[in-house]
């Protein structure tokens, strides 16, 4: 049986652009795979800890020698890791924060790296790559070739090699602009924004496409 596991980060509730499309590609996964399952995980509102010196140093210690400390971080990255393996396909949010991705996708990231479940410390493999993962990113302004702050965005350059070890391949749907409609001096901006998040709904709507056709 199929299953999606769905992955929010945005810390703006209902009035996130990121959640509202994570919400059409998870509906359109949905439609596609009409006997498939979801998991949800919410970053933004129930944020992990941040891998800290136990967490860090559990890594590096045998199971069996950990301190209670450093086994509720290991326990807490092996529910991250299987919540991974059971998806077909893993579908993040990703809005942009001070030109960098959420501190709770990096915590997430970093939770997930963990040698023998993750990757393969002996060869480098990943052990995760074996799944779909859509990454769907908004970000309140422009960042691409031409544009003032071409390379600010920070976030969708650094995922694909944060999670290399685990051999996850991101494939990026970005929605731009999306602070457009709400500052008065990027009114003019409007119809760009407009455009872009026209073709991130197009671009989710084609995703399973195929698939529910033959269903």
């Amino acid at each position: 049986m199929p299953h999606l596991l769905h992955i929010d980060s945005s810390i703006r509730g209902e009035l996130s652009v990121s959640r509202r499309l994570t919400a059409r590609a998870a509906a359109a996964w949905r439609a596609a795979h009409p006997g498939g399952t979801v998991s949800y995980r919410n970053l933004g509102k129930e944020p992990l800890p941040h891998l800290d010196e136990a967490g860090g140093l559990a890594r590096m210690t045998p199971v069996d020698q950990h301190t209670p400390e450093q086994r509720r971080s290991w326990e807490l990255s092996e529910e991250l890791v299987a919540e991974v393996q059971r998806a077909d396909t893993v579908l993040l949010g990703l809005p942009l924060y001070n030109y960098a991705a959420p501190s709770s996708v990096k915590t997430w990231v970093d939770l997930l790296i963990v040698p023998g479940l993750a990757y393969d410390p002996a060869t480098g493999t990943g052990l995760l790559g074996d799944r779909e993962f859509i990454v769907v990113t908004s970000r309140g302004g422009g960042y691409g070739a031409g544009t003032p702050r071409e390379g600010w965005d920070h976030a969708e350059s650094w995922l694909p090699h944060g999670l290399s070890q685990t051999g996850l391949q991101p494939r990026f749907i970005a929605a731009e602009l999306t602070l457009a409609p709400v500052v008065p001096a990027m009114a003019e901006l409007v119809p760009l924004h407009e455009e872009s998040l026209a073709a991130a709904e197009r671009a989710i709507d084609e995703l399973w496409a195929a698939t529910s056709a033959a269903v």
